[in-house]
């Protein structure tokens, strides 16, 4: 079980990225089998960020297609959302004292990776570097 992070569904709907063929073959093997795996909220709300903005994105999505992949997304029988639970400030309160010079955008990733935590996982595919700075987690390439 594991997480997929937003940089992986962006390259999946890019196809000008040169990231695309992986990270498309990844997100359909996942949609194909039997492995469960993870999203956020706070994911889907980036990719619409990121995926429909001009200045972000170099072939930006209408918020209609871009919202029809993530409702494509949730129709897999394998991916669920993970949400905040009632430990959410205590395993914030490890996380944010395990990474030294936590501040701005990290607090996104950080915010991963406290979810990860409260639901016992400890994954997550993600082009995205920043991660290597939590512990406790194994960072998987989805290009490697």
């Amino acid at each position: 079980m594991f997480v997929v992070d937003t940089n992986v569904l962006i390259y999946a709907v890019d196809s000008h990225a040169p990231e695309h063929k992986k990270c498309r073959q990844l997100l359909s093997a996942l949609r194909e089998g039997e492995t469960p795996w993870h999203l956020t909220w706070g994911i889907l709300y980036e990719f619409l960020r990121v995926s429909t903005h001009p200045r972000v994105f170099q072939h930006p999505l209408s918020v209609v297609s871009a919202w029809s992949f993530l409702r494509m997304l949730f129709l897999t029988s394998g991916m669920t959302l993970l949400t905040e639970t009632d430990r959410h400030a205590q395993m914030a309160d490890e996380v944010f004292n395990e990474v030294s010079r936590l501040s701005g955008n990290l607090f996104f990733d950080a915010h991963t990776v406290v979810l990860m935590r409260e639901h016992g996982l400890k994954r997550i595919y993600t082009r995205d570097t920043d991660f290597h700075r939590f512990r406790h987690i194994e960072v998987l390439d989805p290009l490697k």
